[in-house]
């Protein structure tokens, strides 16, 4: 009966032994003095240290964007040129005639963008603090356009005498009638002193006044075209056919018209003067 009972008891101790050990937090390898195990895979919902692909910068962008590193360029494009030297057009003529009104063009508009309208524009733009190119692009016009009104008739063809121009270096010695086609003028100068000066026109783009160095060849009081059937009083021939003259018309219509290519003058008094002082061999210096 003694001896059972001992064998219960310890069939007893072993069974609390078991149990005891089963229920161990030790074997969870989360408690002190246990034995150290290999840490668990992470699993597929565990967070991640790598940045998300859409922050990463792309080593060859396929949509052709331009690389954050690239710069600007900071050239600037040029401005577009609306009128410059050699241009003739209503608008030069405007031009002009704006120029006139605030003291930057002090003659008739010719219509003809010259050396002198040049020098106007640049001196505007130069008072705007504006790029001084001497040529009118956007910038410039709509400035001027800002500061002056819509020329009148009057304005773009006035019927007063233009400046003279600066005399060509052709015309400083010597008898010379100095025609000048930038100004739409003729100065009689003799060893150049400028003896009297009268407006004039010339031929239209299909009869053209011919430029250049002539001679008086000769002088025709009453002359009549033998081609246009006109009449050409105090004619003075230096080309050919053309010739420095009175004309009723210009004197009429005034610069709405053109010649066949002869120079016209527009006062009656002073060509008929000019007639009787200018020598058959007097020098003609056609020039812009």
């Amino acid at each position: 009966m003694r001896h059972s009972s001992v064998i219960r008891r310890a069939v007893l101790a072993a069974a609390a032994v078991a149990l005891v050990a089963g229920c161990n937090p030790a074997a969870a390898g989360d408690g002190p003095g246990t034995v150290s195990q290999s840490p668990a895979a992470p699993s597929s919902s565990a967070p991640t240290t790598e940045a998300p692909s859409d922050d990463k910068p792309s080593a060859s962008p396929s949509t052709g964007a331009p690389s954050p590193s690239a710069t600007p360029t900071s050239e600037k494009p040029k401005a577009k040129v609306l009128m410059g030297d050699g241009d003739e057009s209503a608008q030069v003529r405007e031009l002009q005639a704006r120029l006139r009104q605030i003291g930057y063009f002090d003659r008739a508009p010719t219509g003809f963008y010259g050396s002198l309208t040049g020098g106007a524009v640049k001196a505007f733009q130069k008072k705007r603090e504006l790029p001084q190119t001497g040529s009118v692009d956007e910038v410039t016009w709509q400035r001027l356009v800002g500061m002056t009104h819509k020329p009148t008739k009057d304005e773009l063809r006035p019927s007063t005498s233009n400046k003279l121009d600066k005399p060509d270096p052709r015309c400083m010695t010597g008898r010379v009638l100095c025609i000048s086609k930038e100004t739409r003028t003729l100065a009689w100068m003799i060893d150049g002193k400028v003896q009297s000066s009268m407006d004039v026109r010339f031929g239209s783009e299909n009869t053209p006044t011919r430029e250049g160095t002539f001679k008086v060849n000769s002088k025709s009081r009453d002359h009549v075209s033998t081609i246009y059937h006109t009449p050409m009083p105090f004619a003075m021939f230096f080309s050919g056919g053309q010739a420095v003259h009175y004309s009723a018309d210009f004197a009429a219509r005034g610069y709405n018209g053109a010649s066949h290519g002869c120079v016209n003058v527009r006062d009656r008094g002073k060509i008929s003067a000019l007639f009787d002082q200018v020598k058959v061999g007097d020098k003609v210096v056609v020039h812009w």
